[in-house]
Formats: structure tokens, C-alpha cells, sequence
């Protein structure tokens, strides 16, 4: 079975965390990390979302997506329609992919970017638009929005738990991974296909998937990692109406907004300054024109990870944490010992 699906039926007003994507296969990231799947209801005739409920860290979520077929403000109407259905959300998140900046912090694709202020500035977020002037030619119009206070504390707390033990964005997937096997598009690529091209090399046509007709004296040499999993990074992601795939435009945007932009992405343009959330991106490129696929499902599912890590710190409705799994610990006819479960039990025999 693809997922933990069962009777379980709740009112709206009994979720407290909504959770966005733009693509199909970050959905599917997400829905996968989910701890039980619960009965769709139906929504009211004026709202046109689709919505996946269920339990993601002992939370009671929402999952909602954008139409394939988008318009500008298509997040921003997925959102503000979540608002009117769901009377309880409390916290926020847009989860998905983007490109990185790799001179800003070292990102590597597999990596995730968590937006929320750093280096003293303001937001964690910043939409932006190049404006065009007959006179003074063209100029760039930013906007910053924060993250609600207390979601910035919990990504300080996992941040300082990381200091002392690693992330769980690989311990998730694979749990992920071995309920359903069948999702092998999200095992992580080898590191060989992270491959960095010096800024101003351009992509040759050819194998768009392997770059394999563009020149390998371009590619930029990184030393190993002591840790060779993804990474998360903390700082500030930068997002237009436009697609990222110029090194010259990339670079100079980055430092024009500000210098310490570690991500591009589209979606998060269209939000409204009143939907106050969290932005989290799986590195999928380099916002270059080598960009490709062959890490957007594992990108996808990293970041879905980091959101459910980041549940795992936050209280759920009754006042309690969540450590991200349940465990049922007895014996039987058949079975004796451990097993792992997922949903809110408390079993003991």
C-alpha cells in the first residue's frame, strides 16, 4: 500500500498545519512522509482545491497543491482558499524545489534551503521584480516577508540539535522508501551527477540530462564532505514570476538583493504578505542552464523531510511532541519483539 489510509474522518477545524506544493511529484513527496492518511471530505462548491488530510509528525495536516495549469497568483489563491476551509491552521509551510546559489554557502544539490533570516537582515523570504523605466532604465523592487516568530524558534532549536547529531532528512526518506518501494525516483542520486560548471559556461545542446556534450574543463572542483548526506542551510531565498537559469543573471541578482541569497525559486511570488509561512527548498540545480531532473524527486523529498523534522519540535494540539515514527512494542501468537507503526498509538501488552 502507497500510503497509510484509514477511516479516520475529522471536521475541519481539526487541522492545524497546512502544507503547499506547486508540483505533482512534490506532493507525492510529501504524502509519503505522512504518518496515516485520513477520509477526503468535500469541499464547499466555490473552493476549487484538492486536498490530501492526514497526520505528518502527530499533526493533523493539510497537503494542498497548485493547478497544473497556473497562473500567476495560483499559490496565492491554493492559499487564501485553505484559509476560508480550514479555521485551525496555525502553521504554514511551502515546501518544494529550487535552485541554489553555490557560492553563497557551499550548496550541493540534495541540499535544503530553510528561508528565515540570517546575517541580520530582514525576512526569510524576498519576492522581487526587475522594473523597467524609460528613464532610469531598469531597477530591482524587493519585498521581504518573515516567517511567523515561533516557527523561526523551532528552526533554531533543530537548528542547535544539529550541532550535536545530524539531520533526519535521510533517516525520513528512507523509512519513506521502504514502506513504498515502489518510489525509487526519490533514492538519491550518485554524486557524480552534482556537477558545478564555472559561472559564464553555458550549456551545450546535446544530453540535457548528463550534459555530456559540454566541456568537463569547466566544471568546478569542491572538496568531499565530511558527511557525504544533504545538508540543510539557513538563510534567505529570493523568488520571482521568472525561471532561474542564467549564471550572470543568478550572481547578479543575488548580490543586488543583497549578497546572501542561497535560493531561487517561482512559487513563492505569488503568496500573499498575510499567509505567513515557512519556505523550504530542496537544491534540485544550480538555477543554471544545466539544469535537469535528475535530482528534482530526490530534492523533492528532502525538503519534504526537513518539514516533517521540523514538526517533530513544534507541540501538537493536545501538547505533546512528536518524534516523527511510533513504535508498538509486545508479543504475540506470531510475533514477538519490535515493530514500527505510524499513527497516534499507545499500545502496551
Amino acid at each position: 500500500m502507497a500510503y497509510y489510509q484509514t477511516r479516520i474522518s475529522k471536521g475541519n477545524e481539526a487541522y492545524t498545519v497546512a502544507v503547499v506544493c506547486a508540483n505533482d511529484f512534490e506532493v507525492s513527496a510529501v504524502r509519503s512522509m505522512f504518518d496515516e492518511e485520513h477520509q477526503r471530505m468535500p469541499n464547499k462548491p466555490e473552493d476549487p482545491n484538492h486536498y490530501i488530510l492526514g497526520k505528518l509528525s502527530g499533526h493533523d495536516t493539510v497537503l494542498a497543491w497548485c493547478p497544473r495549469v497556473r497562473s500567476e497568483n495560483a499559490v496565492r489563491t491554493v492559499a487564501a482558499n485553505i484559509g476560508k476551509a480550514f479555521p485551525s491552521i496555525q502553521w504554514r509551510f511551502l515546501t518544494g524545489i529550487g535552485g541554489g546559489v553555490p557560492d553563497t554557502d557551499d550548496i550541493r544539490l540534495g541540499d535544503v534551503v530553510v528561508g528565515v533570516p540570517a546575517y541580520n537582515r530582514r525576512g526569510g523570504l524576498v519576492q522581487y521584480d526587475i522594473e523597467t523605466d524609460a528613464d532610469n532604465g531598469s531597477k530591482l523592487k524587493c519585498s521581504f516577508s518573515t516567517p511567523p516568530t515561533k516557527l523561526i524558534n523551532d528552526v533554531s532549536m533543530m537548528k542547535s540539535n544539529h550541532l550535536g547529531r545530524g539531520n533526519r532528512i535521510e533517516e525520513f526518506i528512507k523509512e519513506m522508501l521502504k514502506r513504498d518501494g515502489g518510489r525509487f525516483n526519490y533514492q538519491r542520486p550518485p554524486s557524480t551527477l552534482d556537477v558545478l560548471f564555472a559561472a559564464g559556461y553555458p550549456h551545450v545542446p546535446g544530453n540535457q540530462r548528463r550534459c555530456e556534450s559540454c566541456d568537463a574543463e569547466h566544471v568546478l572542483e569542491r572538496s568531499n564532505r565530511e558527511y557525504g548526506g544533504p545538508q540543510i542551510h539557513y538563510g534567505l531565498i529570493a523568488s520571482s514570476r521568472r525561471v532561474m537559469e542564467n549564471t550572470f543573471q543568478r550572481d547578479s541578482e543575488a548580490q543586488n538583493i543583497g549578497g546572501d541569497v542561497l535560493c531561487f525559486d517561482m512559487e513563492a511570488a505569488g503568496l500573499d504578505t498575510d499567509f505567513e509561512c515557512l519556505v523550504i527548498r530542496g537544491i534540485s540545480d544550480y538555477a543554471d542552464s544545466h539544469k535537469n531532473g535528475v535530482w528534482k524527486y530526490y530534492a523533492a523529498a528532502a525538503a519534504a523531510a526537513c518539514t516533517k523534522e521540523i514538526l517533530t519540535l513544534i507541540r501538537t494540539a493536545t501538547g505533546s511532541h512528536h518524534s516523527g515514527h511510533n513504535t508498538f512494542i509486545g508479543s504475540g501468537i506470531q510475533n514477538t519483539g519490535n515493530m514500527t507503526i505510524h499513527g497516534d498509538y499507545s499500545l502496551s501488552c
